[in-house]
């Protein structure tokens, strides 16, 4: 009998799982293939694609064969529902044969499969228990771990951590990355020109304010005519890392993304490009500075451009974590740093990873327990993903939202209810990484984030720490 077929013969055997898939896996992917997966489709993996193929694809792909026994009711019910549960978890058919199949296994990907081995949750306790031969051995464990090790160095290491930190799943952040001044100079008057909008009250930094810690500490912000939206503003500050922006990815970089806000009739609500340009190139100033940018002058493509190569430059490094991770062994706490292990103890690291600590992959935010059921109070926002790939599966997925500088970008989640970075520890075990982390370690693990405030043209990131 086929392993896929084997492994559907357990209960409960796919709900735990590698990995969350990240955006770049869902988006543009076709999530109907069947193809049989080949060993040259799974050369990403390396030395480690016969343990995959053996032991992880039945569990986590699209191509499998359900046993006879899946239509007996009763066990029908079980069988699906462990089988959603598993894709939901991760579709490694999309990682290696989706629109990720010339691109490195994703950051997020490679610290779940590094969590999964360490701590020997996969394959389950149930599923190994029936399928003596599907346990990973000591040479499977470091095999893997090795790969992962490999493939973090070679992709995803910004070369800055100390040696006996190289291989942690977060990463200090650079100083800077490559920018055009030019760009940079005209992009800032324009990130802070409340042309940009209607009636000339709202620009990019009115719910990007860098005294807010790149947010405005709102629920939701406030657009022209004092319109609300229903999802949280995030934090400016380090976008240029995100594997893609807006909560639901709808953006494919920041230039992108600065084009959303100047046409959506709540935030800014102009009209139109050429309404904003006829307004802007009264100013000869300005618009001289523009022609001496781009030649082609005013024009939709050269205004984000601009303002998305400002953004570049809003990066926040050499925060005390940074430090620690260079080195300095003085720059945390044995209290924080206790905090850094009990974040990756429950999980927290698999998602918020990098350097950025965030902003790699979609989380499904329902994926242990249903969030929205027991928040209450639906928000048209709650769609995620699925608002812009039009996708089922990508219903409540969200992008994961970056962790630096958290203690100042309050409130959290992407609906904005969370007041607390206690209670966001709490609701992050509890419907993300599906444990219940006791207020001792939720107090350890906040210590921990609050070592991640950097600091901004020199100075420390302004803003006001949440109290809990």
């Amino acid at each position: 009998m086929k392993t896929s077929t084997l492994v559907l013969m357990a209960s409960g055997v796919l709900v735990a799982s590698i990995a969350s898939f990240s955006v770049n896996e869902s988006i543009g992917a076709e999530t109907e293939d069947k193809k049989v997966l080949s060993k040259a489709q799974m050369e990403k993996f390396s030395k480690v694609s016969d343990i995959v193929l053996d032991k992880c694809m039945a569990c986590h792909s699209r191509d499998y064969d359900l046993p006879f026994y899946a239509k007996i009711p009763g066990i029908k019910e079980i069988i699906e529902k462990d089988f959603n549960d598993g894709l939901r978890a991760m579709d490694l058919n999309l990682e290696l044969v989706g629109v990720a199949k010339d691109k490195p296994v994703s950051e997020a990907t490679l610290a779940k499969m590094e969590w999964v081995i360490k701590n020997e949750t996969m394959p389950p306790a149930k599923f190994t228990a029936v399928h003596w031969g599907s346990k990973v051995t000591a040479e499977d464990k470091k095999l893997i771990l090795e790969w992962v090790a490999e493939n973090r160095a070679k992709y995803y290491a910004t070369g800055l951590a100390s040696p006996e930190h190289a291989n942690e799943p977060l990463q200090p952040l650079p100083d800077k990355i490559p920018y055009d001044a030019n760009k940079v100079a005209l992009g800032e008057k324009l990130f802070k020109d409340k042309r940009l909008s209607s009636d000339n009250t709202v620009a990019c930094e009115s719910c990007h304010a860098f005294d807010k810690a790149g947010t405005d500490n709102s629920r939701f912000s406030t657009g022209v005519d004092k319109q609300v939206g229903d999802i949280n503003a995030p934090t400016v500050f380090n976008a240029a890392f995100n594997v893609r922006q807006f909560w639901n990815g709808r953006a494919a970089d920041l230039q992108e993304q600065a084009g959303g806000p100047p046409l959506n009739p709540i935030e800014m609500a102009s009209k139109n490009w050429n309404d904003i340009i006829n307004k802007l190139q009264q100013d000869e100033a300005l618009t001289a500075e523009v022609k001496s940018v781009y030649t082609d002058g005013w024009t939709e493509k050269n205004i984000t451009d601009a303002i998305g190569e400002y953004e570049k430059t809003l990066i926040t490094p050499n925060s005390r974590f940074d430090k620690w991770l260079k080195g300095d062994k003085n720059a945390l706490t044995a209290e924080e740093i206790q905090g850094y292990e009990r974040f990756k103890q429950y999980r927290c690291s698999s998602c918020h990873v990098g350097k950025a600590i965030g902003g790699q992959s979609f989380e499904y935010m329902d994926l242990k327990k249903d969030y929205f059921a027991d928040r209450g109070e639906p928000l048209g926002s709650d769609i995620g993903l699925k608002g812009f790939t039009n996708k089922d599966i990508d219903l409540h997925r969200f992008k994961v939202p970056t962790l630096r500088n958290v203690e100042l970008t309050w409130p959290y989640m992407h609906d904005g209810t969370v007041q607390t970075l206690d209670e966001a520890v709490k609701i992050m075990g509890t419907y993300l990484s599906g444990m219940d982390i006791p207020e001792s370690d939720r107090k350890l693990i906040v210590a921990f984030l609050r070592t991640l405030t950097g600091e901004w043209n020199g100075e420390k990131v302004k803003g006001t720490p949440v109290q809990k």
